[in-house]
């Protein structure tokens, strides 16, 4: 089965979801939060997108509530190549431990329309809970529900799932983080269940000045489903 191309950074539902349940238990305040990452290669959920990348995004908060955009953009220069644009819209809530979000993706490229929301874009619902500090373990959930999410012989709708687990730890100051990544059935990632992602990303902030640091990461990917495996090295502004 030759897989439809999905975009998105390295387990950003667990990130997302991360972000909202920080959100929820802190006092109830409205905050703004610009950000990017530049990437050496964009991977998600075990799979290729493209090569070097810029992804900024754009996140408001009010308590538990949280609307972000994120957006990506490849290096290509060359007219006669596809060049990777995405803008993706989350809505998400989170108290305590637990998280949901709705999420619209759309990666069709640059050039082409934003407004075919039947076909083009992918309606993503999140469920997550995060067991806290002494236990920082992640589990998210993942079901596509609406727009393109189609088998293209006969319409149906696939109902693409992924359920991803990820486990955060600091040893000598270095951050690191194991994750997995399945497709419970036939989808748009696989024939059938699929171990698509096994994943250890560690970051660390490399300081630059006495008042600036710049955080890095780099992750190690394997793609059993695709018998594939990736090394993406990323700076986060």
């Amino acid at each position: 089965m030759k897989t439809i191309t999905f975009k998105r950074t390295v387990l950003s539902a667990t990130a997302l979801l991360m972000s909202f349940s920080v959100f929820a238990q802190e006092e109830k305040k409205f905050e703004i939060a610009p950000a990017a990452d530049l990437l050496s290669s964009y991977v998600w959920r075990g799979m290729y997108q493209t090569g070097p990348s810029v992804q900024p995004s754009l996140g408001i908060s009010y308590g538990g509530l949280s609307l972000t955009a994120w957006g990506s953009t490849d290096f290509s220069t060359s007219s006669d190549e596809y060049k990777a644009k995405e803008f993706d819209l989350t809505f998400g809530y989170g108290i305590k431990g637990f998280s949901i979000a709705v999420t619209d993706y759309w990666w069709s490229g640059e050039g082409t329309r934003y407004g075919r929301y039947g076909t083009d874009h992918y309606f993503e619902g999140t469920i997550g809970y995060n067991f806290g500090e002494r236990f920082p373990l992640n589990l998210t959930w993942s079901t596509m529900f609406a727009g393109g999410d189609k088998n293209p012989e006969d319409g149906n709708r696939y109902y693409s799932s992924y359920f991803e687990a990820a486990y955060g730890l600091n040893v000598w100051g270095v951050s690191f983080t194991p994750g997995i990544g399945i497709s419970p059935w036939k989808s748009q990632y696989s024939d059938g269940f699929g171990l698509n992602s096994i994943s250890l990303k560690a970051s660390k902030e490399i300081k630059i000045t006495d008042s600036f640091s710049l955080p890095v990461f780099t992750q190690v990917v394997a793609a059993p489903e695709h018998d594939d495996v990736f090394m993406v090295f990323g700076v986060s502004l």
